[in-house]
C-alpha cells in the first residue's frame, strides 16, 4: 500500500532535502515541508528541488519568501496529521 510521506525541513536543509528524493524511490507519496527560513538555494539544493519537481513530490513552505506553495503553519499541522510517516530534520 502507498505511504504519505511527510518531510519536515527546518535546520539541515540540504539533507532533508536528499532524503525526500530518496523517499520517491518506493512510489510513495512524498511531501516536503519547508519550515520558517528562506532556502538559500545552492548547487546541492537546486538539484534535489529540480528533482523533486520531476517526480512530482509537493513542497510547501510557511515562509513567503520561498517560491513553494504557501501554507500557514496552521494549516501545515493540520496537513501533517493526514500522513503516515513524517520525518523531521
Amino acid at each position: 500500500m502507498k505511504k504519505k510521506i511527510a518531510i519536515f525541513v527546518r535546520d539541515r536543509k540540504s539533507e532533508a532535502l536528499r532524503m525526500a528524493v530518496g523517499a520517491t524511490l518506493s512510489n510513495d507519496e512524498v511531501s516536503v515541508f519547508v519550515m520558517d527560513d528562506k532556502l538559500d538555494i545552492d548547487d546541492d539544493i537546486e538539484v534535489n528541488l529540480e528533482m523533486l519537481s520531476d517526480l512530482r513530490a509537493k513542497i510547501y513552505s510557511n515562509n513567503p519568501e520561498n517560491p513553494f506553495e504557501q501554507k500557514t503553519t496552521e494549516e501545515i499541522a493540520i496537513m501533517l496529521s493526514g500522513y503516515d510517516v513524517v520525518i523531521p530534520y
